[in-house]
């Protein structure tokens, strides 16, 4: 039919009201013969059993003649282009148009009554593979054919799906308990609709809500224009304000939907009309008028008065309006839309900027307009460029681009997302020129703002153009790498030179066995490989995202054929590539460097093309579990299960599964070597995009077929040469492999223990960190240095990928456990390859638990590479700052503590090379001779006193080294020998006279006292006090107690030894309240209280008059008159009754002498004298002292 093939534009906005086309009056002999007029009554008349309520099993008997045209003249014609057609349309045929003409599937009601549904996607691509439904797979795609962008691949069903109401009704979950669908269907079920009403394009009713316990019943008017199974307009007397229709108009279309026959079906009110006479048509007015005289009457009257006049404008124009005939011919034939809320709803998420889950309810309106694409809905493209407007139109893009920072990780997300949907949106296999055009239009005036994001943050030119690998656009690769600026819309701008017309392609995305031909020209000869199946030579992105547009716009059959013809393509590149490879082994081993031969790779790339293969061949192996469509406001996927579909081919020796396809993918994208891409998002959306790929790949089942496939990808990418990151020789910027390879490896253990180990020794290489070297041998033709530059400096992610690379070996380690071969080979890998001492310790740790379970025996082989990794930390740490230092140095003796006796001995003789003198004999050897560490390994005598005579040894050793750290500690150690112990303290008398501190000094000489050494103790005090130099105003000196202490014991040993340190006293100390305080504790008792042998006390005590106290008394006096000269240099009012304190004090030392009260005198006749001018001092001063 001529409808069919017409549509309109997608950009072009949608009628805000409902359709009211105008309706005239042909002569009477035309119409009457469609039927009596008696026939208008009742409900649809004879028509039950071509539309069935959900569960009842259809009637064997074929659909009526009049029902299947009728179908598809009310899915494909305007109404009015049938009027015009057709001068006499029988009431009949009426009937079954306007009947047909509502929506029938309920997955269109559902798609705009919730944000998602779950299981269509899985089950779409899975009935294209096998062999599925019209309504599901969607119309075809023949060579150059534009399929209708209005029409829903659903829309052809003959009704509602059996089962499909209730199994939305029962579905899963409480999720999605507050989603209008849901909503809806309970009060359907509830009986909450009545008064339902079809007249010609208009459905009305009345919906209840049920009484709450705050609120009564609540009844809602609804009304529901809709033209060619679509609904056009809504209307609801609840005043929703939202994206998607309310409860109430789902539940009044579910009921039209369900229970046709139950609703009572009226033709166009312009058809009712024109049966009246003018009696008739006079009552009926004047009842409406009555009925509804508040609203009707003065409107009624305003026409009353237009018609009656002659040059009014209403009577230029033939016919009157009538919003229940349907949509005219010019109307866009489009789902109604809510353009206001629309952009409201995402203006608000934005404004949230990524709080209140914003980012996930953006997200579910993507996946919306994804959704729309896929049921060729053209809402999507309409939507998505309402959500672009107001993207576009964010105040924080100015606000980052002035300031100059980067915006979020979440929104830029949200812009890749965006222009991966444009790209599809251009890539529309059935759309026209004319509305690829006004897209384009559209991208460009967009992408030409400046604050338009770009592609990649800072860098926007460094990726090749999108078309680059098109022999149609080869003209354009020259100039590929010098274009000023890439946004998120480039892609989809330079979408506009691919097409769909290419005969090849054509073939290979309409036909499953589409193969070489038996005589192939020169030129046919690159489209096929050896088995003669079709390749697609494609920039692979490009190629990809075309997957994702026939994917994404409902041609799941489509999409798995290019894929697969994909799949052969790279698979011939990567063993041509390893042919090319051997030829240049030899040569490319003796250099240690190779090319990257992607400069974009895959894994991160804007499209995701690798993604995209791989969710396009698995949901063509997607079992589901309910076949019911099951709606959630936030998607919460359960597992999927998968099985193995054939790949449907033209070649009978190919027995592949679609799945086996995706796993081989899978690996062959992301074994792909590939260089570090610029800036921190593109290096962190590498990672992000990688753990995603890899999330999926662990949903797999590895069975026996995935298992072989899996272990000949991998010795594949071992062979590799540059297109391979697991190669033997890869580049100094390529990305490292460490997260791939240990999904590899856990992934191949079970099943091949040799190529898992072999593969993820292989991928420990960091050759950022491990490569000194140029970037290479610049003599290469090929060479990576002319284009990308070394760029350690700016690896943002490089802390994630050293996380990742220990993560591995410590993957390794765990399964390694009591293999001594393999744990020897782990260990040299990670002494070689990670450069991270804080990791290496942790790996240590991590074997150290792993070998010292509680539950079990010790792994002594897990046990010794701890130790090792232990040790190589001290050696990497001994130079360099390190905070968790004296951590490490704890934990090592403890393992060595595990290890035996001989490990602990091994370390105590290495020390020199693992640890400091401080921590070897604070930490190390004072450990290893501790009473816990004896209990702990059961030691005998002998291998007491071998450890203890090495911790000995260690003690002098550093003494020597550092006397000032470890003198004290050698001390300690070496006490119970008297040799060595001898030795530690000529060692530390040695060092008093060099750079040690009078603080260490005082330490040891009050060990030594402890000890039962006064004498010694005197001699380092001695040593001490020579050190010290304690100012007139330092009264709160830490060492004052030192020097108290020093006194004491000086003054303990007797007479002789307090006037050797008397001298020492005066020489170091000015400060007047400290040496009263000494005076004052010399005086108090008799000196030589010590009790050492050969010595006796006098028992009398020291006069102050007489050596050696005079000579500190002397001192004291004199440090009292230097102090208060310095004092009242710079005194204060408040300090002065301070001050008057520190006179008196001063007075009781002067009076100590005989003719002290005269000396005190005369020092204050001084002061006032000299600070006369300061006259309320001088006045304290007379108050108290005269």
């Amino acid at each position: 039919m001529a409808e069919g093939g017409e549509r309109e534009e997608l950009l072009s906005p949608p009628p805000v009201s409902p359709a009211k086309r105008l309706c005239s009056w042909p002569s009477p002999q035309a119409h009457h013969p469609r039927g009596s007029p008696g026939a208008t009554s009742g409900g649809v008349g004879g028509v039950g059993g071509s539309c069935l309520p959900p569960g009842a099993r259809p009637h064997l008997q074929p659909e009526s003649l009049l029902d299947c045209a009728a179908k598809t003249v009310a899915e494909k014609w305007a109404y009015e282009r049938v009027e015009e057609r057709f001068e006499r349309i029988p009431e009949p045929v009426q009937r079954r148009i306007v009947y047909w003409s509502f929506p029938r599937n309920e997955r269109e009601i559902c798609m705009y009554s919730s944000f998602q549904y779950r299981g269509s996607p899985g089950a779409s691509a899975a009935g294209g593979a096998a062999g599925a439904s019209p309504a599901e797979e969607g119309p075809s795609l023949p060579p150059g054919a534009a399929a209708p962008a209005g029409s829903a691949p659903g829309a052809a069903a003959t009704g509602a799906s059996p089962g499909l109401g209730s199994g939305v009704g029962a579905a899963g979950g409480g999720g999605g308990e507050g989603l209008p669908f849901r909503r809806g269907i309970r009060l359907l079920d509830s009986g909450s609709v009545e008064n339902v009403l079809q007249v010609g394009f208009h459905l009305s009713g009345t919906v209840t809500e049920p009484p709450t316990t705050s609120e009564p019943a609540v009844t809602y008017k609804v009304a529901i224009s809709f033209d060619r199974c679509k609904i056009t307009s809504v209307t609801c007397g609840c005043g929703n304000k939202d994206i998607f229709y309310c409860a109430h108009v789902v539940a009044l279309s579910l009921y039209r939907i369900r229970k046709p026959d139950q609703v009572k079906l009226r033709l166009p009110i312009s058809e009712t009309l024109f049966q009246m006479n003018r009696d008739q048509l006079q009552k009926f007015i004047q009842y409406l008028i009555t009925a509804h005289h508040t609203e009707v009457l003065p409107t009624a009257q305003k026409l009353a008065d237009e018609i009656l006049s002659s040059n009014s404008e209403i009577n230029q124009v033939n016919g009157a309006p009538d919003p229940t005939a349907g949509a005219s011919i010019d109307d866009e034939n489009c789902w109604h839309l809510d353009e206001e809320q629309v952009k409201e709803q995402v203006k608000l998420f934005l404004s949230q900027g990524g709080y209140y889950g914003s980012g996930k309810q953006l997200n579910s309106m993507f996946a919306k307009v994804r959704e729309m694409l896929r049921m060729r809905d053209s809402n999507g493209a309409r939507m998505l460029t309402l959500i672009t407007e107001q993207f576009m139109a964010d105040p924080r893009l100015t606000l980052w681009r002035q300031q100059g920072t980067s915006m979020t990780d979440k929104c830029r997300q949200l812009w890749d997302e965006l222009g991966a949907l444009w790209v599809c949106i251009i890539l529309n296999p059935h759309c026209k020129l004319e509305e690829k055009s006004c897209w384009l239009q559209q991208l460009q005036k967009w992408n030409d703002l400046d604050v338009c994001p770009l592609e990649d943050g800072n860098y926007g030119h460094e990726l090749p153009n999108i078309t680059n690998a098109l022999p149609q656009n080869a003209s354009h690769s020259s100039d590929s790498l010098s274009r000023p600026r890439r946004t998120v819309f480039t892609r989809a701008i330079e979408g506009r030179e691919l097409h769909w017309q290419d005969s090849h392609l054509q073939r290979i995305i309409s036909s499953d066995v589409y193969i070489a031909p038996a005589c192939q020209q020169e030129s046919e000869r690159l489209l096929f490989n050896s088995q003669g199946q079709p390749l697609w030579l494609e920039h692979v992105p490009t190629a990809c995202a075309r997957v994702d547009a026939l994917r994404s716009h409902g041609y799941p059959k489509e999409a798995l054929r290019l894929t697969v013809a994909i799949i052969n393509t790279l698979r011939l590149q990567q063993q041509r590539q390893l042919e090319i490879y051997k030829h240049q082994k030899k040569e490319l081993l003796q250099r240690g460097t190779t090319t990257i031969t992607n400069l974009e790779g895959w894994v991160g790339h804007p499209l995701d093309p690798i993604g995209c293969l791989f969710l396009t061949l698995t949901e063509a192996c997607r079992v589901n579990d309910d076949g019911y469509l099951e709606v959630s406001d936030m998607s919460e996927n359960r597992p999927p299960v998968y099985q193995h579909v054939p790949v449907a081919s033209g070649c009978p020796n190919s027995h592949e599964s679609y799945l086996s396809l995706a796993l081989e993918v899978a690996l062959m994208g992301m074994g792909q070597q590939r260089v570090m891409p610029e800036g921190l998002y593109a290096q962190d959306k590498v990672c992000r995009n990688e753990e995603q790929l890899l999330s999926r790949l662990q949903e797999l089942q590895l069975d026996d077929e995935l298992v072989q496939t899996l272990q000949k990808q991998c010795i594949l990418l071992l062979e590799g040469g540059p297109f391979s990151g697991l190669g033997e020789v890869i580049h100094r910027e390529s990305v490292p492999m460490h997260t791939f390879a240990k999904y590899l490896f856990s992934a191949l253990l079970p099943h091949d223990p040799d190529l898992s180990y072999k593969l993820a020794l292989r991928a420990m290489r960091l050759p950022v960190l491990e490569n000194s070297t140029s970037a290479g041998d610049t003599s290469h033709p090929h060479h990576m240095v002319s284009v990308v530059p070394s760029r350690y400096p700016r690896w943002f992610t490089l802390g994630h990928l050293e996380s990742q690379q220990c993560e591995l070996a410590s993957t390794m380690l765990t399964a390694a456990k009591g293999d001594t071969l393999r744990l020897r080979t782990i260990l040299e890998a990670i002494q070689k390859h990670i450069h991270s001492s804080s990791l290496i310790f942790k790996l240590a740790q991590d074997a150290f638990k792993i070998a010292t379970p509680t539950d079990s025996s010790t792994d002594s082989t897990l046990l010794n590479v701890a130790l090792e990794l232990g040790l190589q930390v001290m050696r990497m740490t001994l130079s360099t700052l390190n905070w968790r230092r004296r951590e490490m140095v704890r934990w090592l003796v403890t393992c060595a503590t595990e290890v035996g006796v001989r490990a602990l001995v091994s370390i105590l003789q290495s020390w020199y090379t693992l640890f400091t003198p401080t921590e070897a004999t604070s930490i190390v050897a004072a450990t290893a001779v501790s009473h816990t560490t004896i209990l702990r390994l059961s030691l005998d005598y002998p291998q007491r006193e071998e450890l203890a005579s090495c911790a000995r040894t260690l003690a002098l050793q550093c003494a020597m080294k550092d006397p000032q750290s470890c003198a004290l500690s050698a001390l300690t150690l070496c006490e119970k020998d008297h040799i060595a112990f001898e030795a530690a303290y000529q060692i530390a008398i040695d060092a008093a006279a060099g750079g040690m501190t009078h603080s260490q000094l005082f330490t040891i000489a009050r060990y030594m006292e402890l000890r039962g050494y006064p004498l010694r103790a005197f001699k380092l005090a001695s040593l001490a006090m020579s050190h010290l130099n304690l100012a007139y105003n330092q009264d709160t000196h830490p060492a004052i107690n030192d020097v108290l202490w020093a006194c004491a014991l000086s003054h303990s040993l007797g007479k002789n030894e307090l006037a050797a340190l008397i001298p020492l006293v005066v020489k170091s100390v000015h400060c007047a309240t400290v040496l009263s305080d000494i005076l004052r504790r010399c005086t108090v008792t008799a000196p030589g209280l010590a009790g050492i042998p050969g010595r006796r006390s006098s028992g009398k005590l020291m006069s102050t008059d007489k050596a050696p106290l005079r000579q500190l008394l002397d001192a004291t006096i004199n440090a009292y008159i230097n102090t208060t000269h310095s004092r009242l240099t710079h005194i204060s009012p408040r300090h002065y009754g301070e001050f008057i304190e520190f006179l008196s004090k001063a007075r009781e030392t002067f009076l100590l002498p005989q003719d002290g009260h005269l000396q005190f005198a005369q020092f204050i006749d001084n002061l006032k004298q000299i600070y006369k001018g300061k006259k309320k001092l001088m006045l304290l001063v007379r108050e108290r002292f005269g």
